[in-house]
């Protein structure tokens, strides 16, 4: 069992982890049975920003998973977690989609098109080039500039990627010469966001995941768990080339229910 034993709290990546696009792995609902079976409890977290909360547990709960709003986890509540506490009562200009706007305005966050305080970048699959040209500005003029989750590119069904957050921000910071911070998984931020909502200590937290760069990466240095899945994005080869190592490696979370 080794480090398993001590884990209390499940974080669980979805894309690759618990499904593929619209399809639930077959073992997924066994795995989070086994989860509760054994005393212990499972939460869920995407770096996703293109959507919001909502739409994930809608999607959950058409896959015959219903949890309440707590256990969803998404990046866009890290971000919004830290502007609260360290950019109170001021303005962003969000290149994102009305579902990351729309979490921003519930958090009281005022969206400014003219003259913010700071320029938010998410996964913005309504991007546009007056977006782009009005964030560049803003930051040229000083604004600083948070980027919510660094992924490169996101899967899309059947096969292929889109550019996602990472590659918008790799386009601002050719043009300003800024390079944002982040705040999805790999960041601190996210981590420090996981053992906040859950109330777990590091031991007792064991984040799994398909991809090593976020998912494995954001548990490095840490006394929380890493559990790698090979049933979404990572290869074999991927492993083995990779600085970045999780602490225990499953072909899918149908092999770690049989270890729990």
């Amino acid at each position: 069992m080794g480090k398993l034993s001590d884990v209390k709290m499940f974080v669980l990546d979805m894309d690759g982890t618990i499904y593929l696009g619209e399809e639930l792995f077959p073992y997924t609902l066994d795995f989070l049975r086994r989860v509760k079976a054994t005393g212990r409890d499972f939460c869920f977290f995407t770096n996703n920003s293109s959507k919001n909360r909502r739409a994930y547990l809608e999607k959950l709960s058409r896959m015959g998973i219903l949890v309440p709003e707590e256990k969803m986890l998404i990046s866009n509540g890290v971000i919004l977690d830290w502007l609260r506490e360290n950019r109170p009562g001021q303005s962003a200009y969000v290149v994102g989609t009305p579902a990351l706007e729309e979490d921003f305005k519930e958090a009281g966050v005022a969206l400014s098109g003219t003259a913010p305080d700071y320029v938010v970048l998410g996964f913005d699959t309504t991007l546009t080039y007056e977006k782009l040209r009005l964030a560049c500005n803003f930051i040229r003029a000083g604004a600083p500039v948070y980027g919510v989750n660094p992924d490169w590119n996101c899967p899309v069904e059947g096969g292929g990627f889109i550019p996602d957050c990472g590659s918008i921000a790799a386009l601002v910071k050719a043009s300003t010469g800024v390079q944002c911070e982040f705040f999805g998984k790999p960041s601190r931020h996210t981590l420090d966001y996981m053992l906040k909502h859950t109330g777990c200590q590091p031991q007792e937290l064991a984040v799994v995941g398909d991809r090593l760069y976020t998912d494995i990466a954001v548990a490095a240095g840490t006394e929380v768990t890493s559990i790698l899945v090979m049933s979404g994005e990572t290869t074999p080869e991927l492993l083995a080339s990779s600085q970045v190592q999780p602490d225990l490696v499953v072909e899918n979370i149908g092999a770690l229910a049989e270890m729990l």
